[in-house]
């Protein structure tokens, strides 16, 4: 099942081959026409909320409904309005879709050097010599860490990124993410995939040329800047597995990266343990996987100590992160003053 976020009011919508059809009012029409309900707009709120945050929440129930909802408007019912004349069924194209973000609140944690050709491939550029192999084995020994994404606003496909005036090297980060669905601390990695609701495509824009000092903790500000992190187009809910998703990132037309989430060091399973201790995660949270090799940052050799600015992102270049499984993630690059 694909869920997505779509039009003006930002509703929860089920992608079904080039259609989009709104949830929440296709459940309303099963439960008044298939069902006889009276109360069918109340019941349908709350078992198959509009909003996502809610729809997440509600767990799998709101999953059934929704299968069942949709099935019957697009092979049984005798048409394709609402119970009040709304039109139920879009063409997928023809509407706006936001990111799959659930609530405006929404904790985005994304891990480290979790891809050992990434992280080889960055120091290898800048005159170490490590084989893929010896990278995979520092990553376990350096042990899990990460850092959390904390934007208000997080973009969607073929929204505008505004390119931050604090950089000259902004970066791609094509990667697979998950969303939690389900409220709990000091998970198992048993429950820990258990309560992994669906998964989606995140891109983790990055400046490359204003590091973080050396600390323990920091502001975090390469990771953290208006348009820093966009999601979707939807999010795939219980049919796939997020440890064998295909990732490809394009950039003008260019192919940049290709890789696999089974190339992950720690899993999603490992980092949603190591997070949930002492530490509640609720109903959609976002968990992303860290990114594979092919950024522009793992990709250029230091040109008199610098990274030069070649392969990096400019205004108007145009970055597509896809997967066959879950679709295309598209964004631009636009100038501060035309966001």
């Amino acid at each position: 099942m694909k869920i997505a976020v779509f039009g003006p009011e930002r509703r929860v919508g089920m992608l079904a081959g080039d259609q989009i059809i709104d949830v929440n009012r296709a459940c309303m029409k099963y439960l008044k026409e298939r069902q006889n309900e009276p109360r069918a707009w109340a019941l349908a709120v709350a078992i198959a909320p509009a909003d996502l945050g809610p729809f997440v929440e509600s767990g799998p129930k709101a999953l059934e409904w929704a299968e069942k909802s949709v099935n019957y408007l697009l092979h049984e019912a005798g048409d394709h309005k609402g119970i009040t004349g709304a039109q139920l069924i879009w063409k997928a194209s023809e509407v706006k879709l936001h990111p799959p973000k659930p609530g405006l609140g929404t904790r985005v944690c994304c891990a480290g050097g979790n891809y050992a050709k990434h992280r080889a491939g960055a120091a290898n550029n800048r005159g170490q010599s490590v084989t893929v192999e010896e990278m995979a084995q520092r990553i376990r020994d350096e042990g899990n860490w990460g850092f959390w994404k904390v934007n208000h606003e997080v973009m969607g496909p073929e929204d505008d990124i505004p390119y931050p005036s604090r950089t000259h090297l902004l970066d791609y980060e094509g990667e697979v993410a998950v969303i939690i669905g389900k409220r709990g601390q000091d998970l198992t990695e048993t429950q820990a995939r258990e309560a992994i609701w669906g998964v989606t495509l995140l891109n983790d824009w990055s400046i490359r040329d204003a590091n973080n000092p050396p600390r323990a903790m920091s502001w975090n500000l390469n990771k953290n800047f208006n348009g820093s992190t966009s999601i979707g187009p939807c999010i795939v809910v219980g049919e796939i597995d997020p440890q064998n998703v295909p990732v490809k990132t394009m950039v003008n037309g260019q192919l940049r990266q290709d890789y696999s989430s089974q190339e992950m060091i720690f899993s999603f399973a490992d980092a949603i343990t190591h997070i949930s201790r002492d530490f509640t995660l609720i109903p959609g949270d976002i968990f992303s996987a860290g990114t594979g090799a092919g950024t522009a940052m793992d990709s250029s050799k230091l040109v008199d100590g610098k990274l030069p600015p070649d392969l990096f992102l400019k205004p108007g270049d145009v970055v597509e992160v896809s997967s066959p499984l879950i679709g295309t993630l598209r964004n631009r690059i636009v100038p501060k003053s035309a966001a």
